[in-house]
């Protein structure tokens, strides 16, 4: 019977990004030698690979941040490495590494006030306060960049793929909402 299986180890690779080690376990590589006095050998059915920079992306739901992280090569859309069901199942050290990534990733500045947006040749311009300060970003708009993720909850995608959050659009001041409208 075959079976396989990832551990991961994660580090600090060069430049700060975060790295791992997979083993992938494979019982039919080991042999009858192998399995001698009820031990197992799993050298002989591993093989060890390191990849310099992963990401840890988060899987749905968000509403549990701890729960169900995707461990990715290159992008959020590279092959998928391993799934994290709980991170608090890693041990201390290595949940900091995989939370300090996802912090990396899921920056997400919270807008406070729209001061303005702005429609010129198929782009929208925002100048906004967020909880970080002051920002200028533009939208495509005929992209899908302002997600609704409840009744009173958006996710706007700038051209960079920077992401802002309207935690509750209902807190705007009704001119405010009414420049959102064009986009819901």
């Amino acid at each position: 019977m075959e079976e396989t299986g990832k551990i991961l180890k994660f580090y600090e690779s060069a430049g700060g990004f975060l790295g791992a080690k997979v083993e992938n376990i494979n019982t039919s590589k080991i042999g009858p030698d192998d399995n001698k006095n009820g031990t197992s050998n799993t050298e002989a059915g591993c093989d060890l690979t390191t990849y310099e920079r992963v990401h840890a992306v988060r899987l749905f739901p968000f509403t549990d941040p701890a729960k169900y992280i995707s461990i990715r090569v290159g992008s959020e859309a590279g092959e998928e490495l391993a799934i994290i069901e709980d991170l608090a199942d890693l041990s201390p050290e290595q949940r900091e590494l995989v939370k300090r990534d996802l912090e990396l990733n899921y920056f997400l500045p919270v807008i406070n006030k729209i001061l303005s947006i702005k429609d010129e040749y198929g782009y929208a311009y925002f100048h906004v306060i967020t909880d970080k300060g002051p920002v200028r970003f533009a939208i495509n708009m005929g992209g899908t960049n302002v997600t609704k993720l409840s009744e009173t909850r958006l996710l706007i995608t700038d051209i960079n793929e920077n992401r802002f959050e309207v935690r509750d659009v209902t807190k705007l001041t009704k001119k405010e909402q009414r420049k959102l409208d064009l986009f819901l």
